[in-house]
């Protein structure tokens, strides 16, 4: 693509099919934001939402809300709802806690699916967090070892954890083919998400498990719970090793012993996050009138015209090919930091990584 002036550029928006979904969103007056990949804007809707949750619901209905409003269910309707997203069905998606907490509990599910395997596989492209949740589960464990995925070879494997789209330089993955290459070995693969769901569209239905954030693409806002993909072919013997009681088969019978929940439930831990779990609802509101082939067309052509723009001003990091990588461009630069604050100073918001990776989100 190779477009070299503004109005070639407003040509372009004007024949945007999603040009309208742009008003959705609160977007400061002469701000340029490019890091949803980081934090996505607020969803107009969710204003509302958020307060009808706390003045009509926990205001008037009180306690009862979690009846009356659907409070106690939010962790499979809202994974019911975001399902698609990732293609999955209904029943197969739990929202709630934390990314971390959902790496944890697919990786100890994983590693007590087989036994006798005694290595969890990472890769560098992960974000640190999806690193120390394996690392801590070894050590918890006790003999088990965290091994690099490059290193290949997976016989003796319990399970694989990767990201589809590097954090920092927006390099995506081939979903299909690792997951078959994995599986072939007899491991099961966890894929995290959290920088492709909301940004292309993604299918996860051989993964065994995978977790993702919503706050990110999916504009479900700060603190926003996360979701747990669970394959149903999984749902009879596979382990919640963090075994709150909102996954318990009947949690109010307060018995002293865990009983697992049929289905996906059981992958609930504890009570719903109710005040950002009604922001995602009024994201997803967004997000089921949103055509995922449209958006992804919309990135590709935004990246591509990014880095032509660009061109051999800095150097790029992320893969050339537009399918290669995500819905971030990045680059790097020796003095990227300061870079990236004067150019946050001039109303272009990107965010830096270390050690020297200027971030782009589209």
């Amino acid at each position: 693509m190779q477009v070299l002036d503004r109005d070639d550029c407003l040509a372009l928006d004007a024949d945007d099919p999603l040009r309208a979904f742009k008003d959705e969103f609160v977007l400061p007056e002469g701000v340029v934001y490019l890091v949803g990949n980081s934090l996505g804007a607020l969803p107009r809707r969710a204003v509302e939402r958020v307060r009808r949750t706390v003045e009509d619901e926990w205001g008037r209905q009180l306690v009862g809300g979690w009846n009356s409003a659907g409070w106690y269910d939010q962790p499979v309707t809202l994974g019911d709802r975001l399902a698609p997203l990732i293609g999955a069905g209904p029943g197969q998606v739990v929202v709630g806690n934390t990314t971390s907490i959902a790496i944890y509990q697919a990786l100890a599910a994983s590693v007590r699916l087989r036994p006798g395997r005694k290595v969890i596989v990472s890769d560098a492209r992960n974000f640190p967090t999806d690193h120390y949740m394996a690392q801590g589960l070894a050590r918890l464990l006790g003999d088990y070892e965290v091994r690099d995925f490059e290193q290949g070879g997976f016989e003796d494997a319990a399970v694989v954890l990767l990201s589809e789209v590097d954090y920092r330089t927006g390099a995506r993955r081939h979903v299909p083919s690792v997951t078959a290459r994995v599986q072939a070995a007899g491991a099961l693969m966890v894929w995290d998400l959290c920088h492709s769901v909301g940004a292309m569209e993604v299918d996860v239905s051989q993964a065994d498990f995978a977790v993702g954030c919503t706050y990110k693409y999916l504009n479900a806002g700060p603190g926003a719970p996360a979701f747990l993909y669970v394959n149903p072919r999984h749902h009879g013997d596979a382990e919640n090793v963090l075994s709150g009681w909102h996954g318990h088969a009947e949690p109010f019978a307060f018995e002293t012993g865990y009983r697992g929940a049929e289905g996906i439930r059981r992958f609930a831990v504890s009570t719903p996050h109710v005040l950002s779990s009604a922001a995602l609802e009024a994201a997803l509101d967004v997000w089921e009138r949103v055509p995922m082939a449209q958006v992804r067309a919309k990135s590709v052509a935004l990246t591509s015209l990014f880095v032509d723009l660009v061109g051999d001003a800095l150097k790029l990091a992320s893969p050339a090919e537009p399918e290669s990588r995500g819905s971030q461009v990045s680059f790097h630069h020796p003095d990227g930091y300061p870079v990236m604050r004067a150019l946050i100073d001039r109303g272009v918001h990107g965010d830096f990584r270390a050690p020297d990776i200027l971030r782009f989100g589209f």
